[in-house]
């Protein structure tokens, strides 16, 4: 039995030295590599931090792209989902009520063309990214209330499109916040 026993203390002593101190350590080094220094990367407008580019922020003036909806607000403390399955009557009410406010701000839009990812919240309820076709269905109103061409704003949009992780893992992306920062800076 003391042969067992033996190897399995040292081999536990090893594995608490190695998991619980040196890989965090490695993780920690590898994270001050990554933008932001592992602290998350920030967004900043004339030297201002006005958010963290990997958590989604309400925009509510239709001069600004909207972001995904959250089923916490937007609060990065309590991340999570609402838990409601799609033919739950409560997230139904919640859907259709998302759908016939984008549909007023946006009167020009068909209720089926609008991107599903516009009216429902992310797993995370934190979802800084839209796709670029839930970006540009809103550039005809951003377009109207900005006194900016669409064209320039589809541009916009095109320029702030990020690709699949080496062109083939994930969808193209756009970051909403950078989005509306660049929108602000065009003249």
């Amino acid at each position: 039995m003391k042969n067992h026993i033996s190897p399995a203390i040292r081999l536990t002593l090893v594995l608490l030295v190695v998991l619980s101190i040196i890989y965090p350590l490695v993780i920690a080094g590898v994270a001050r590599l990554a933008p932001g220094e592992g602290k998350g990367e920030t967004v900043n407008v004339n030297g201002k931090v006005v958010g963290y580019a990997l958590v989604g922020q309400k925009f509510t003036e239709d001069r600004y792209f909207d972001s995904r909806p959250s089923a916490v607000e937007y609060n990065a403390a309590g991340s999570a989902g609402s838990n409601k399955g799609p033919s739950n009557p409560d997230y139904l009410k919640v859907v259709q009520a998302r759908i016939d406010t984008f549909m007023v701000h946006n009167p020009g839009v068909k209720k089926a063309d609008i991107p599903a990812e516009l009216v429902t919240a992310s797993g995370s309820g934190l979802d800084p990214d839209l796709s670029p076709a839930a970006a540009k269905i809103q550039v005809a109103r951003i377009a109207s209330v900005r006194g900016i061409s669409a064209e320039m704003l589809n541009q916009l949009v095109d320029e702030h499109t990020k690709g699949p992780l080496v062109g083939l893992f994930g969808p193209s992306t756009v970051n909403v916040l950078k989005l509306n920062v660049a929108l602000d800076e065009l003249k």
